[in-house]
């Protein structure tokens, strides 16, 4: 019975090792010095972090948390979409109230984003 496995055993030993093999290799030929452009503000508003002494603890603004919200509301919503769409047919009414439910929690959702303003452009 375990010989069925045997070739998924195999399976995950050559991907976690040809993981480890890239990462090794990235890690051995990477560059490590840091030039200023490397070290501007990109995508998250604030200054990387200069010293061992600045950490993750460091305070910033809420409306990072409010982006990370809006966008698992309308990645959830896409992803049970799409099937609940298919099967409605099968499901029927209860299939039907309960996505419409599931639909009203997301709207509770996003209207508490809309309230705190992280739909505004500042």
């Amino acid at each position: 019975m375990l010989g069925e496995y045997f070739s998924i055993l195999i399976f995950l030993i050559v991907a976690f090792g040809f993981a480890a093999l890239l990462l090794g290799l990235s890690w051995l030929r990477g560059k490590r010095n840091a030039y200023p452009q490397k070290n501007t503000p990109y995508e998250c508003g604030f200054d990387s972090f200069d010293t061992p002494l600045q950490n993750a603890r460091q305070q910033f603004d809420v409306q990072f948390y409010l982006v990370a919200i809006l966008f698992i509301i309308f990645d959830l919503e896409i992803a049970f979409l799409f099937p609940w769409a298919i099967s409605l047919e099968y499901i029927g009414w209860p299939g039907f109230w309960s996505m419409m439910t599931f639909l009203g929690i997301l709207t509770i959702g996003f209207v508490y984003e809309w309230k705190k303003g992280a739909l505004d452009w500042r």
